[in-house]
């Protein structure tokens, strides 16, 4: 489930595509760059705002389910996932879609719900190892 309109005032609602954590994220486009604001308890993670027109347009390149591989920023995220890709050199950014040293990391955790709810992707909901598909 997920609901709001994307705003700080009317912030998306989410739940991680296990369904053990539920989040809010919101655009600010004021912020330089452009920010995806996630909050997720006490803690707010924030991400280029392009990264939602930049993982659809990955997707639809992909053309068949990738696994989501959600990882901390300390940690090394697995090749060949959404996780991986959004902190790769060859992505359309060139590096981390992250933008807060420190917790630039659960790409993979946190953006793909987003990218279901505005209807870009198909994620799966299950305990582990989920994946996603372009729309």
């Amino acid at each position: 489930m997920s609901s709001g309109s994307g705003t700080k005032e009317d912030p998306w609602v989410l739940n991680t595509p296990s369904g053990g954590s539920e989040y809010l994220m919101y655009q600010d486009e004021a912020a330089d760059p452009p920010a995806l604001v996630c909050v997720v308890g006490a803690t707010t993670l924030k991400y280029h705002l392009r990264c939602i027109e930049d993982l659809h347009t990955m997707l639809k390149e992909h053309a068949d389910w990738i696994p989501l591989g959600s990882a901390d920023e300390q940690k090394e995220a697995k090749e060949g996932t959404v996780e991986a890709w959004g902190r790769s050199a060859s992505n359309p950014i060139g590096g981390w879609y992250g933008l807060r040293k420190g917790f630039r990391g659960r790409f993979g955790m946190y953006v793909p719900p987003l990218l279901a709810h505005l209807g870009l992707a198909e994620v799966e909901n299950l305990p582990r190892n989920n994946r996603m598909r372009a729309v």
